[in-house]
């Protein structure tokens, strides 16, 4: 009886320990669900779905204040009045001012090139030459036919004067006078063939000495000295571009023409800029010249045409021919536009808005209505004032009402001193240290 009254007791504690382990756990998982709950929806947390709280409009931003009621750090920046420049922007190619294949106009061997490949030469420049023996001795031949022929005339004009001179004494016929000068034309029309021959020969002579019709940069040989050149060839000798100055073709939309012709129109001179594939490096600076007389159908796009100077100063030119280029033409200058910080710029389901600072330290949405863009700066049309202080850095966080803290952006240890020291540690991320996390 003794041995089953212990079993009996120790079923029961048994029993009880279990009971209290089971309900220990289930409590332990309750606050840890309302934790979670008051992390989500209380006051600091991001809030319920379709919550009235955030940005107005449907323009909500999720977080708020830091946690205990700690301020967010921030970066913000004042708008201010200044000028902007409205740009068009276009993708172009360069294209040179004229492009000449030079080919020999006479049959014959080549004989030598004067220009190494790729430099600049002249207008009239001698570029190569062509054996040129066999069009002397044409030239002598025709030289030879007119000398002939010249002599012939002088004494077919000594036999008229005679025959004139016995007609006044009646000593001969009237028709052997008209026969003599009849003679005396036919020879001086030979004489004049003549004289066109020894031009044409010596012209075939002068082709065989190849010189330069424009100025510009000759390209690579297509032909090698040694080999026999005929007028016919289509590739030619060699391709002289006349790159200094060079231009570039570029389309717009339609919907820029007046644009473009209000600028064209005013008489000043239209600013083009030429920049590479990646936007990062401006090229060149130019001119507009002129745009096309007709707006392309199939695209709904006009050509234009610009002009830069591209004589770099250290003796190598910006743009090359057929190089791709990304364009911005100059359409406006705004002199007194209200510029934002595109970095504040925030899109939201009802459109744009900025977080501004208040005079109390907290923030609040404002819709804005943009403008035209000018690198990192917008030009605001409605919405803000100059002087109006705007969140540029850390409005991921924010929400209307939220309390914040404007911060200065720092510049980290490594770009002051060229890295941290010997035992010290880097802090801090792109844009400046950043403040402990509350």
């Amino acid at each position: 009886m003794t041995t089953r009254l212990d079993d009996r007791r120790a079923a029961v504690r048994t029993f009880f320990t279990q009971g209290r382990r089971r309900w220990m756990l289930a409590g332990a998982l309750v606050a840890a669900a309302a934790g979670v709950a008051y992390w989500q929806y209380g006051p600091s947390g991001p809030g319920l779905p379709g919550s009235g709280s955030g940005a107005p409009g449907g323009m909500r931003a999720p977080g708020g204040p830091g946690m205990n009621g700690r301020p967010t750090p921030v970066q913000a920046k004042a708008v201010r009045s200044g000028e902007l420049r409205v740009f068009l922007t276009a993708l172009g190619t360069v294209t040179p001012v004229n492009s000449v294949t030079v080919r020999s106009r006479v049959d014959g061997e080549l004989l030598k090139f004067h220009f190494q490949e790729g430099q600049m030469v002249k207008a009239g420049a001698l570029l190569a030459e062509i054996d040129p023996r066999a069009y002397q001795v044409q030239l002598t031949q025709a030289e030879g036919q007119l000398a002939k022929d010249q002599a012939l005339l002088a004494n077919a004009r000594i036999d008229l004067a005679r025959y004139q001179t016995l007609l006044e004494q009646d000593s001969i016929a009237k028709q052997q006078v008209d026969t003599q000068a009849a003679l005396v034309r036919q020879y001086a029309g030979t004489v004049k063939s003549d004289e066109g021959q020894v031009a044409n020969a010596r012209l075939q002579l002068s082709y065989t000495r190849i010189t330069a019709p424009v100025s510009g940069r000759v390209g690579l040989r297509q032909v090698t000295p040694g080999n026999i050149v005929h007028a016919s060839d289509a590739t030619g000798l060699v391709i002289i571009n006349q790159i200094q100055p060079i231009q570039a073709l570029f389309a717009l939309p339609e919907d820029n023409l007046p644009a473009v012709q209000k600028a064209l129109r005013s008489g000043s001179t239209v600013l083009v800029e030429a920049w590479d594939r990646a936007q990062k490096n401006k090229l060149a600076t130019g001119r507009l010249l002129t745009l096309d007389n007709q707006i392309d159908t199939t695209t709904g796009t006009v050509k234009l045409k610009a002009e830069f100077a591209n004589d770099g100063k250290d003796g190598t030119e910006e743009l090359f021919p057929n190089q791709f280029v990304n364009i911005r033409l100059l359409a406006e200058t705004r002199p007194d536009a209200l510029l934002l910080p595109t970095a504040a710029v925030l899109r939201g389901s009802q459109g744009t808005f900025v977080f501004i600072v208040r005079d109390d330290g907290t923030v609040t949405p404002r819709p804005v209505k943009l403008g035209p863009v000018d690198g990192e700066v917008v030009a605001v049309e409605s919405g803000l004032t100059a002087g109006d202080k705007v969140v540029v850095d850390g409005t991921d966080r924010l929400r209307d009402g939220a309390k914040v803290e404007v911060v200065e952006p720092t510049i980290p240890a490594a770009k002051k001193s060229g890295g941290p020291r010997k035992g010290e540690q880097r802090r801090g991320g792109p844009g400046g240290g950043r403040p402990p996390a509350p």
